[in-house]
């Protein structure tokens, strides 16, 4: 079962996400992006990234990234600086500074516990009970930190960062 062992605001510049940007009709098996996940390793389209270096606030950290304004779009890939040129296999959007609410949830990455609506439900719950507000079609985010996510505890547990931006 997860747990919620932090949570904490941080403040961000404007940031450029370059990735892939997902919709609902890419959804895989069991309704997630897993798939989708496995290509990126599997074409090294992190690889790509990583020669663009990363946004300071972020370090090297692979993000799944999400909002519903309007359409539901879902997107992988890293955070860089405002401005990063993109390479052409890639796609960006640039997301304005501003403030996040973090949420260190602690679980198992192998059994799919630290993913979907309950994640989601139990980390907002959290940034409100916290006094923050939650921006209007707000970007979500996993951020998969090293070594937090990448290297599990004697219990093979770790620690996804899962943000929320603010009003």
């Amino acid at each position: 079962m997860v747990e919620i062992v932090k949570v904490y605001k941080e403040s961000y510049p404007a940031l450029r996400l370059i990735g892939k940007r997902y919709t609902n009709s890419d959804r895989g098996p069991g309704g997630g992006y897993g798939h989708k996940w496995g290509e990126w390793h599997q074409q090294g389209y992190f690889a790509v990234l990583e020669q663009l270096g990363g946004a300071p606030e972020h370090g090297d950290a692979y993000v799944g990234c999400m909002r519903s304004a309007g359409e539901f779009e879902y997107w992988i890939g890293m955070f860089f600086p405002a401005g990063t040129p993109v390479p052409p296999e890639f796609m960006h959007v640039d997301i304005p500074a501003g403030d996040a609410g973090i949420c260190w949830v602690y679980g198992r990455e192998d059994n799919g516990e630290l993913y979907g609506p309950t994640v989601h439900d139990l980390c907002r719950t959290k940034i409100l009970e916290a006094g923050w507000q939650i921006a209007r079609d707000a970007w979500v985010f996993e951020r998969y930190n090293c070594p937090r996510f990448t290297s599990p505890d004697d219990q093979g547990k770790v620690i996804l960062d899962y943000g929320v931006y603010l009003v």
